[in-house]
């Protein structure tokens, strides 16, 4: 037995027979105590994972394993927030399409999340830009929207004449859309709100 542990030679092995066994997939039905852990998706629009994405991941791990370890059904997903501005700039600055490089960064972070060995569920896997997922988000908004819960009025927004888009308030720098520098303007434009007023 080596006197060293070197990760590179034991990890693989021990991580291929997770996967074969299905050793993170949660039972559909089953008699145990369940627990559901739900990490935040990631945006995949960047070149890998961060220490930050580490430092939030790892903890829950852990606890997901010993949780597994006490006898529980444990569901622990994973997924992407792969449809918004995170997407579209990330593939813009590359002077790509989302479509191109929302697929090429999912499987460089899925890579290292299983290279550090953390134990998800992968046949959960969601991503919010796939019509699969998002046809449900769909379905939920106008189900609010039928119940009067969901509703269009005019509020302010910032808004860039140049790219001829609404940006978030950590977008506009110093009065200027970061993108473009062009200065951004407030509008009233017609938006969606919800009524989470009826539920407070």
């Amino acid at each position: 037995m080596e006197d060293r542990y070197i990760p590179q030679q034991i990890e693989p092995k021990w991580q291929q027979r997770w996967q074969e066994a299905q050793l993170f997939r949660a039972e559909d039905f089953s008699p145990k105590p369940k627990l559901y852990a739900l990490d935040f998706f990631p945006y995949p629009s960047g070149d890998g994972l961060s220490v930050g994405h580490c430092r939030n991941y790892i903890p829950t791990d852990a606890f997901c394993r010993y949780k597994h370890m006490k006898g529980f059904n444990v569901l622990h997903p994973m997924g992407w927030d792969a449809f918004g501005l995170p997407a579209e700039n990330e593939a813009i600055r590359k002077r790509s399409h989302p479509s191109k490089t929302v697929p090429r960064y999912i499987a460089n972070y899925k890579r290292q999340m299983n290279m550090i060995g953390i134990s998800y569920d992968w046949s959960r896997e969601i991503n919010s830009s796939s019509p699969d997922y998002y046809k449900w988000t769909q379905w939920f908004f106008l189900l609010l929207y039928k119940r009067g819960l969901a509703y269009r009025s005019t509020a302010p927004a910032n808004w860039c004449p140049s790219c001829k888009t609404v940006l978030a308030n950590e977008e506009v720098e110093g009065g200027a859309c970061w993108r473009c520098g062009s200065p951004v303007e407030k509008r009233d434009l017609p938006q969606w709100f919800f009524k989470i007023t009826d539920y407070a």
